[in-house]
């Protein structure tokens, strides 16, 4: 078997493209066995058990950009040192034909490694805006795939390719076909679904639940809300003894809550906007207030085709949400609008072409 290592992870904006690209490689080649590498601080563990035809191998790491705490960088560079040691062993142990980072704590260590000691290496890169781990690769590896054209501007990379974002099977795999009513009623009513990553947003929840109490009362609209596990109780009991609201704390099964809804409330993760691509789901973005802006610059690119609604955090408020929902409730037709534009944004294909690539290079 040839053995193919995926790294990094954090959140599931890194962990389910990685996915796509294992599901990819492992239903159209039968000699591949796909291997993650990832650390104990993020999702990895909890998304991947989910997964058990692939290994998941744990190293050390954390972020580095902890704005003036001198003491917790320090302490991740001690971290990074280990997990440099710890990728050598893997490497010597597994013997790895292709390594490629997803982004993330776990990706730098390994793959400069991997790109140190001859095994051939790419990155993926999701953002307008590169994250610093693969700015960081890009000095020592050779082939970059990218979503946004201006993240070339970033990359050291010497090979850039458009691949777009790989989304997982369950995911793409998809008969939907976006529609909303002429009018919402409480036989119809406006769902609107607010997810903010696959760990929750706390800054957008409050407002949201906030928003919620103002219509628990009324029938012609409908809440989903993915809270999070660390708010999860807190929204709960909140929520308590309303019926137009679905709280839970983590979703899995993303598909079956897309086609419920007529608008998506969100953060602007790369992952998340090409899945609203994928489905053609109207959504106001809020995107992550962050030292790089990547977010706001995925954002932009949506609200520059009128394929979303854009609000930055400093401007967001009830009466401000309430506003858009209320223009929306009375006004389908900007949805649907909305969504025909959102639609034409979308490629397919991504883990097709990244994983042809993978497995090209390892039987070259």
């Amino acid at each position: 078997m040839k053995n193919i290592f995926i790294a990094g992870g954090g959140t599931g904006g890194h962990i389910f493209p990685g996915l796509a690209i294992a599901e990819y490689l492992v239903n159209t080649n039968v000699d591949i066995k796909i291997h993650f590498v990832g650390t104990k601080i993020g999702l990895e563990k909890k998304i991947l058990d989910k997964y058990p035809q692939f290994s998941l191998h744990l190293i050390s790491g954390g972020k580095l950009n902890y704005s003036g705490q001198s003491l917790l960088k320090l302490l991740t560079v001690f971290k990074l040192f280990y997990a440099l040691f710890q990728s050598i062993f893997l490497i010597l142990k597994y013997r790895p034909r292709f390594a490629i980072s997803v982004g993330g704590y776990a990706s730098g260590p390994f793959v400069l490694m991997c790109s140190f000691l001859g095994v051939p290496t790419a990155i993926w890169e999701p953002n307008a805006h590169p994250g610093l781990a693969n700015r960081w690769l890009s000095k020592f590896v050779k082939t970059s795939f990218y979503v946004f054209d201006q993240s070339t501007h970033f990359l050291s990379t010497k090979e850039n390719i458009k691949s777009g974002l790989p989304i997982r099977q369950e995911l793409s795999d998809i008969e939907f076909k976006y529609s909303v009513p002429d009018k919402f009623s409480s036989e119809d009513p406006f769902v609107i679904f607010h997810f903010g990553g696959s760990q929750g947003s706390r800054a957008i929840g409050t407002i949201f639940s906030d928003l919620v109490l103002k219509y628990k009362d009324n029938k012609n609209y409908f809440f989903i809300h993915q809270c999070g596990s660390t708010d999860f109780e807190k929204f709960k009991e909140k929520y308590s003894g309303i019926k137009n609201i679905e709280a839970k704390d983590f979703i899995s099964n993303m598909p079956d809550y897309y086609k419920k809804a007529h608008l998506i409330i969100c953060r602007g993760g790369a992952n998340t906007l090409t899945e609203l691509q994928a489905y053609g789901l109207p959504s106001i973005v809020i995107p992550l207030p962050a030292a790089d802006n990547h977010q706001e610059h995925n954002a932009k690119e949506l609200s520059d085709a009128e394929a979303a609604i854009m609000v930055l955090q400093k401007d967001l408020s009830l009466e401000s949400l309430d506003i858009s929902l209320d223009d929306f409730f009375k006004n389908p037709e900007k949805l649907k609008q909305i969504s025909q534009n959102v639609r034409k944004l979308y490629k397919p294909g991504a883990a097709k072409i990244i994983g042809d690539f993978i497995y090209e290079k390892i039987n070259s």
